[in-house]
């Protein structure tokens, strides 16, 4: 007979007990992070954060507080992601809401930030005032926020294909106080003709159906397949964006994508192709290779 995760007893459990069988359920289930989880879920079950679980590890738990905690758990021993329990995530300054219709933010993506903001600090320098960006699909948002947030006088416009995306986008938006225009569509299907930007940025899909198969349950089995597989060799979203950018920039503008660590010289050469002579592939803290930035390819006026 399987034991239950969190089981009754006559005794109420404490924090300190649950914290511990927790863990040890979760660790059990091949769940990474185990007791990192196990603290989240329970604090966010017991509406407190972690710090506060530590001074409180005596106290008991009431029969509803111990049935908030096993429900989070069972969901997280399924390997549902634990930012889908949560509900939400935190990305730079941001605390993005998170659901099955978007990925989950990385810290990975936050660095690609980092190049996107140099980017528009370069064209302010440069002399432009509002440098107008545009976010290929967004998801929840968070390369678009969080340049909004950082950057206010970017004019920024963010594109998905997926209006249950959108809507965590707009949500987001809403939460975090920022000024964004998003737009249904597939990749720049939804903008005016004669629309142009300085800068283009993506953290597109880029797993190969064979990566994908072989991802952890938490990023296979939960999280949009639309949003992640790009094409038999991933790399199909990146022709659709670099290809076409060249005719959607203003004089002086660039693009900046998010790459999978083994795909630089890839990306780059189809950077390259699409006619942009200044291609840079940059690292992130790991030393993997994680964005593409490329300019001097303008078609635009």
């Amino acid at each position: 007979m399987t034991a239950r995760p969190l089981a009754s007893a006559q005794v109420p459990p404490s924090v300190l007990d649950v914290l511990r069988k927790s863990a040890a359920y979760l660790a059990a289930k091949g769940v990474p992070e185990a007791r990192l989880d196990a603290e989240l879920l329970v604090a966010r079950a017991l509406n407190c954060d972690r710090l506060a679980l530590y001074l409180a590890f005596d106290r008991p738990l009431a029969e509803t507080e111990l049935a908030a905690c096993r429900a989070a758990i069972r969901r997280r021993a399924r390997r549902e992601p634990v930012q889908h329990i949560l509900g939400d995530q935190a990305f730079r300054a941001l605390t993005l809401e998170v659901t099955a219709d978007t990925l989950v933010p990385r810290p990975e993506t936050e660095e690609v930030v980092d190049h996107v903001l140099a980017e528009v600090d370069r064209l302010m320098t440069a002399g432009v005032a509002a440098p107008a960006l545009l976010d290929l699909g967004t998801g929840s948002g968070c390369i678009a926020l969080a340049v909004a947030t950082e950057r206010p006088a970017a004019r920024v416009t963010a594109v998905d294909q997926s209006a249950a995306a959108l809507a965590v986008a707009r949500r987001n938006a809403v939460r975090a106080g920022a000024s964004v225009r998003f737009l249904q569509g597939d990749w720049y299907a939804p903008l005016e003709a004669a629309e142009r930007f300085h800068l283009i940025v993506s953290n597109p899909p880029y797993l190969t159906p064979v990566e994908w198969e072989a991802a952890q349950p938490e990023v296979r089995d939960f999280e949009p397949r639309a949003a992640l597989v790009g094409g038999d060799d991933g790399l199909d979203a990146y022709r659709h964006i670099l290809e076409d950018a060249p005719a959607r920039l203003h004089p002086g503008g660039g693009v900046v994508v998010e790459i999978g660590h083994t795909q630089g010289e890839a990306v780059a050469a189809i950077a390259r192709r699409a006619g942009f002579d200044d291609v840079r592939r940059e690292r992130d803290m790991e030393g993997r290779e994680r964005a593409v930035i490329a300019r001097g390819a303008v078609r635009g006026g």
